[in-house]
């Protein structure tokens, strides 16, 4: 029988391109998995050398140069454990997605991911050729299988390794989050747990991506099933897992109870994933920070918010600018919790602007009618307000703008929708709701309302025009997002919605702006995406098309 495994799950956050410091990270981590855990082996999520996803990168002709030079730099550091590194493998002409086993300065054994994601955010076909073999190497006695990602997804790897003889499994991973994420993998890994009979170390990255999270929850699933180690998510750690051996040649590896992460409600999984997507997104791009416009709404109120909670308050510009239809109430609760949050905040007007373009513009709108073309001027003041600041200052403007608004196209191009990254791009208006209320409970931290009940209580408007109010325009926020959800994500014809006990002609109605508004969101700026349709590398529409609605 052999002794006991140490395995630790390198949850860490890669910086895709950047493969020296991505190695100096896998050197330094396996040093400390070594000093304090006394780990016998240290797995690394997918193309932990690259980070993920690496897109187009993987076409660039240095790539098999910089990887063959980290791996080296990697072998020649000795280091007494086993490393389960992720890296792109150039074969002649062909590029694999794989993963190589070091121990003391040698290459033990290689793994190419056999089954390859092409679907929602993947198109891992566009660069990686498929593996066909499974990979076992004996580790303090037992004989351990290797896959990736995708692989956990399908039952041949699985079978593979149980026909091989595998005792446990350590599967890496570079898996985005989606609402619900972690459930859906314990929920995988126990199936395919019990299908191999022997249990399977499932690591995940963490960190932002442009318009990806990866949440971590790294995890230690039995061979009957049961999750006995969770990594919390959100968070990098070096978690260590015990394995023991079975109860006899060939027998199943066991796991003893671990620690396992308290379980995250439905906001606190949102919320946290916007906060870690501003961080990387303003870090990792180098931004000095941030800056929004502060209107006294609740949508830019959450991202504001979020944007404290991501950078701290020495890092985040409020700018209000007010105009002739916006409220005192607007005007005190912008100021409210600018002061409360401590960030810098500046009032400008933007009346003297607006008189101005519509001086230039008096010979254009002469015997016109007043219509949205004043209102769209409006947020288009606004919109140069915030990219001349960003451009003098180096901070990187926020838009506030939530899914539902996007999605109707409630929103002004060049306008509210300019700027660099959208950190409700994929947030329902009744999800911001529920957002606001648990940053101002749940995730308070001691502060009292940072979100003013005011603005949670108000009837939401963009005060653009006298006494306006959202529904004015649109359905009321809880029926618009039903319909949305079932379109959006889940290719509902309007028929189908209809079906299901939904006015005709407002769901023709809705159908008709997301589809109209294509090209605006084809202009607008990336967001965290939290769906399994989120707005850009889920939904591809083409712009121009004349598809009818009906069935």
């Amino acid at each position: 029988m052999g002794r006991q495994i140490k395995v630790v799950m390198a949850q860490l956050n890669f910086l895709v391109g950047d493969i020296d410091s991505n190695t100096a990270l896998i050197i330094e981590s396996a040093k400390t998995a070594i000093r304090e855990h006394s780990a016998d082996l240290l797995a690394f999520p997918e193309l932990a050398l690259t980070g993920y996803p690496p897109e187009d990168l993987l076409f660039r002709p240095s790539l098999s140069i910089r990887i063959e030079k980290a791996l080296n730099r990697i072998r020649h550091e000795n280091l007494p454990i086993y490393l389960v590194v992720g890296y792109p493998e150039k074969v002649n002409d062909k590029l694999y997605n794989s993963l190589t086993i070091i121990h003391a300065g040698e290459l033990l054994a290689n793994y190419r991911k056999q089954h390859l994601p092409n679907y929602q955010v993947f198109d891992e076909q566009r660069y990686f050729e498929k593996g066909d073999d499974a990979c076992l190497l004996e580790i303090c006695g037992q004989k351990v299988a290797f896959t990736i990602c995708e692989d956990m997804w399908e039952t041949e790897p699985i079978l593979q390794a149980r026909s091989a003889g595998a005792q446990l499994m350590v599967n890496i991973n570079a898996s985005p989050y989606h609402m619900n994420k972690l459930s859906q993998r314990q929920a995988l890994l126990r199936e395919r747990s019990i299908e191999g009979g022997f249990p399977i170390i499932y690591v995940n990255m963490i960190g932002g991506q442009d318009e990806l999270v990866f949440d971590g929850g790294s995890m230690a699933i039995t061979a009957n099933g049961d999750c006995h180690c969770l990594a919390p998510s959100y968070a990098e750690a070096l978690v260590p897992v015990l394995v023991e051996a079975g109860g006899g040649d060939n027998m199943p590896c066991l796991i003893p109870v671990q620690e396992i992460a308290p379980a995250l409600s439905l906001e606190a999984q949102v919320y946290q994933g916007l906060v870690l997507g501003v961080r990387d997104y303003v870090n990792k791009n180098k931004f000095r920070g941030v800056v929004l416009g502060l209107s006294g709404g609740i949508d830019s109120a959450l991202t504001l918010a979020i944007a404290v909670d991501a950078l701290g308050s020495d890092r985040v510009h409020a700018v209000m600018m007010p105009f002739e239809y916006t409220s005192q109430l607007s005007l005190d609760v912008a100021q409210e919790q600018a002061l409360q949050l401590e960030v810098e905040y500046q009032l400008i007007s933007i009346a003297g602007i607006y008189a101005s373009f519509i001086k230039a513009l008096e010979v254009e709108f002469a015997n016109t009618e007043v219509d949205v073309s004043e209102q769209n001027l409006q947020a288009r003041c606004r919109g140069v307000l915030l990219m001349a600041i960003s451009n003098k200052k180096g901070l990187l403007v926020l838009t506030t703008g939530n899914k539902s608004e996007i999605a109707v196209g409630y929103s002004t191009l060049y306008g509210d929708m300019a700027g660099g990254f959208d950190v409700l791009k994929d947030v329902s208006k009744t999800l911001v709701y529920r957002l606001a209320q648990y940053r101002n409970t749940e995730h308070s931290g001691g502060q009292e309302n940072v979100i003013p009940q005011q603005v949670i209580d108000r009837p939401p408007s963009a005060e653009l025009a006298a006494d306006q109010v959202d529904q004015d325009s649109l359905p009321p926020y809880d029926e618009l997002d039903r319909i949305l959800e079932l379109y959006i994500e889940n290719d509902l014809s309007a028929d189908s919605i209809i079906e299901q006990g939904f006015d005709p002609e407002v769901v023709k109605r809705v159908l008709r702006l997301v589809d109209l508004n294509e090209y605006k969101r084809r202009q607008s700026p990336i967001g965290v995406r939290l769906t399994q349709r989120g707005f850009g590398r889920d939904r591809r529409y083409p712009i121009t098309n004349a598809w009818p609605i009906g069935e």
